[in-house]
């Protein structure tokens, strides 16, 4: 009673932002307010825009597929996931196949989002490739053939800027130094010709040098230059902005907000929007990741003596995280949540899915059979992996939300496997992976509890329909369920803490693969993911 009770007040005492997230509530609550989080899962190195009555974002994918997640929303509280930028990840290495897949927290990194000149303009970069761009006039696509911008290594968080006479502008972060100057990084000018598909070289210009210098966006706001950056301070990661009447500088520079690694998380990078009404709002990530990632939030931005203050302004004209907020626009019919549910009656996937790397032509299918999603299996590229799911193909993809409850149900029906065939339901980071799934050996079916690249087999399964879930609370401890009606779930295997690593939140995924052989196939009937909103 007596560790009940200290625990009790020690949570009544803690500040309104600790208090706020402990609840689970998140989004729009329905009263005119919203709850930060506004998405509780895994979008990271957020960058926003406003074009008439939409706004619209970008996410890095890394080695997901497609990849550069591009969302939509009419309030900037509710959002819904519309396209990708990317289609074909080996266009970028071919290390991102999946007969690869040895690019874990590669690949896909922060980007920006821009319209001018009638069209959407997306620049990504990757630590190993370089940078590349795609426009589309459509922000749902179609999006026009990846451009390699230049290849280059080392470098990150790239923007391009439109100035008012037209010149394109590009700035990046070049995170690999002299190694005697490693822990500064310098930000790079250039401008690019006049179609922004390469860079002029010769107009190079290094505008800034500091720890961790990232995060770049150029704005130009009342007849200033606007760069806005994060930067590594004793306090952890914070927003910096310089400004300048000319793009070459000399700049002033300020901090626009203070951070805690453990109260919020670093919120840091994102893109910075104005409403038609003339309010100011931050969509960012909060850079220190839990089990469900970088999640997204929206703060209020007041201007103060011509600076963005992001969030709750302080005594030194800083501001600070915000967890409780006023919407920013109201709409009476805004669909709360992002998509989760898919049960494949469409001709394409369902735009909230991903899968672990460039899948293999020809090996699932929604038209083989209707209203299904066919998986056929064959054996992981690399022998000594046949049996991690890290580098197994046909793993289908959804980001986990944190919310007070939460759960996913599979149906699949097996019939079509065959020995070796191992297919079932997962959650997997690269620190840590687990699964409930069905294996078939010796001519016969078992489920199959999966836990850190080990299985535990249980009883013979003859059934063709089985029903797999996972139920995940607001910690992340995961258990596992399975069915053989559509009714009586039960459990089997332990407790599993969701965890994240190489930059990415728990996924929660679809799995079907062979460790024997190139053979068998299932076929998955529906994906249904309830949470709270």
């Amino acid at each position: 009673m007596t560790r009940i009770f200290i625990t009790l007040l020690v949570f009544a005492l803690l500040p309104f932002s600790v208090a706020g997230q402990q609840t689970g509530k998140w989004g729009d609550q329905g009263n005119g307010t919203y709850v930060n989080p506004v998405i509780p899962a895994d979008f990271s190195d957020l960058d926003a825009i406003r074009v008439g009555d939409d706004f619209y974002a970008i996410s890095s994918t890394m080695q997901y597929s497609p990849g550069m997640v591009v969302l939509h929303s009419r309030d900037l509280v509710n959002w819904k996931i519309i396209s990708h930028v990317v289609s074909d990840l080996t266009v970028i290495n071919p290390n991102l196949n999946w007969d690869k897949m040895d690019s874990y927290g590669r690949g896909i990194w922060a980007g920006a989002i821009r319209y001018y000149k009638h069209k959407y303009w997306v620049y990504f970069g990757t630590p190993d490739d370089g940078f590349f761009m795609s426009t589309a006039t459509n922000p749902a696509g179609p999006w026009t053939p990846l451009q390699q911008v230049w290849k280059v290594s080392g470098w990150d968080d790239c923007a391009s800027f439109c100035d008012e006479d037209g010149q394109l502008y590009f700035i990046a972060t070049h995170f690999e130094n002299d190694p005697k100057n490693n822990k500064k990084y310098n930000i790079h000018l250039f401008r690019m010709a006049p179609d922004g598909k390469s860079l002029l070289m010769e107009s190079d210009s290094v505008i800034h040098q500091s720890p961790g210098s990232e995060a770049n966006k150029l704005f130009k706001i009342n007849g200033y230059y606007y760069h806005l950056f994060s930067e590594v301070k004793q306090e952890g990661r914070v927003l910096m902005m310089k400004r300048s009447k000319n793009i070459l500088g000399p700049w002033e520079m300020r901090q626009l907000n203070h951070v805690n690694k453990v109260l919020d998380k670093e919120p840091n990078q994102g893109g910075l929007i104005q409403l038609a009404n003339g309010k100011w709002y931050f969509f960012t990530h909060h850079g220190t990741g839990d089990w469900e990632g970088r999640a997204a939030s929206l703060l209020p931005v007041a201007w103060l003596d011509g600076w963005p203050v992001i969030g709750d302004p302080g005594k030194d004209s800083i501001g600070s995280m915000v967890w409780k907020v006023p919407k920013p626009i109201n709409i009476s019919n805004a669909v709360k949540g992002i998509q989760t549910d898919d049960d494949f009656y469409s001709s394409a996937l369902q735009p909230q899915w991903e899968w672990n790397y460039q899948p293999r032509a020809g090996k699932w299918s929604l038209t083989e059979r209707k209203g299904f999603l066919r998986l056929h299996a064959f054996m992981p590229a690399d022998p000594a992996a046949a049996n991690i799911l890290l580098k197994a193909g046909n793993t289908l993809t959804q980001r986990s939300l944190r919310t007070t409850a939460n759960e996913v149900t599979i149906k699949l029906e097996v019939k079509g496997m065959c020995n070796g065939g191992y297919t079932g339901l997962t959650h997997f980071s690269t620190s840590g992976t687990s699964g409930i799934g069905i294996k078939q050996f010796n001519n016969s079916r078992h489920l199959t509890y999966m836990s850190h690249h080990k299985d535990r087999i249980g009883p013979e399964v003859k059934n063709s329909i089985v029903w797999l879930r996972s139920v995940w609370d607001f910690r992340g401890i995961n258990r596992y369920y399975y069915s053989l009606d559509g009714k009586l779930f039960l459990p089997f295997g332990e407790e599993n803490q969701l965890v994240w690593g190489s930059y990415r939140g728990d996924r929660v995924g679809i799995f079907n693969f062979n460790t024997e052989q190139e053979c068998g196939f299932v076929d998955v009937d529906f994906f249904h993911y309830r949470y709270s909103k």
